[in-house]
């Protein structure tokens, strides 16, 4: 009877423990909180049905699904998606942001880089600016933090032009349309995009444009290298397989 009891106890907890691992389990996933931003076509953006679509928003997906992890994609915008994870609100950020060593100095702990992209200047339609020397006393748009606004400042007192600074890339358009500034400078595949997509009179011309950058996924709390791991990974994983591709083509053809 002793044996019997011992036995069904011996049964007992073996049921408990599978049963509670396979509960845990089920409700031990944890939902990461990414930032991103709201108006940056063709990374993120919004589609004509509402739905927030882009490269980075299906390379999230793909190497979440890849990875088996859970998250919460924000859209903020770029000031406050990067403001976001620098006070913790958020674990992650990915937003077309350039890999560069002064983000590296302040705290920014990046991927590998996904998407090499080049930065360019854009002008009026009907504008004869051809190249960096005709900015001379000129004014150029730029967005606030982005690798653009580096490009532009970098070659300002070269060809002595000055910088106006805006929150979006829309209100950036918009001054050079208006004819309150004689160029702008972002990412070459946005710049593209934007101009084709939404019928702005803009125009690139040849040669005014970056050697180019990486751009990665970005932490910036050591506690949370497990989701920079897994992007790593991840993003290793659908290159391979052919996932990521389709992902471009799907956006950039």
């Amino acid at each position: 009877m002793k044996k019997l009891l011992l036995s069904l106890l011996a049964v007992l907890m073996l049921f408990c423990t599978v049963s509670c691992k396979k509960q845990a389990k089920s409700t031990d996933g944890k939902v990461w909180i990414i930032a991103t931003d709201t108006v940056f076509r063709p990374f993120e953006y919004t589609n004509e049905k509402n739905e927030f679509v882009g490269i980075d928003v299906d390379i999230l997906a793909a190497i979440a699904e890849d990875q088996g992890f859970k998250y919460d994609l924000q859209s903020l915008g770029w000031d406050a998606g990067v403001a976001a994870v620098q006070v913790g609100q958020a674990d992650g950020l990915i937003a077309g942001a350039t890999i560069k060593q002064s983000r590296i100095d302040s705290g920014w702990i990046f991927s590998d880089g996904y998407y090499n992209a080049t930065q360019t200047f854009a002008v009026a339609k009907d504008s004869s600016i051809s190249s960096f020397a005709d900015l001379k006393g000129k004014n150029v748009a730029v967005k606030n933090g982005t690798a653009g606004a580096d490009f532009a400042n970098s070659l300002k007192d070269k060809y002595n032009f000055s910088i106006t600074v805006f929150e979006d890339s829309p209100t950036m358009y918009q001054d050079v349309i208006l004819g309150n500034s004689a160029a702008c400078c972002e990412d070459t595949p946005i710049m593209a995009d934007n101009i084709k997509s939404a019928g702005l009179a803009l125009k690139i011309p040849a040669g005014m444009e970056s050697e180019g950058a990486p751009y990665g996924f970005a932490i910036m709390n050591e506690n949370n290298r497990a989701l920079l791991d897994m992007f790593n990974a991840g993003l290793k994983n659908i290159k391979a397989n052919g996932k990521y591709q389709k992902i471009l083509d799907k956006y950039l053809k």
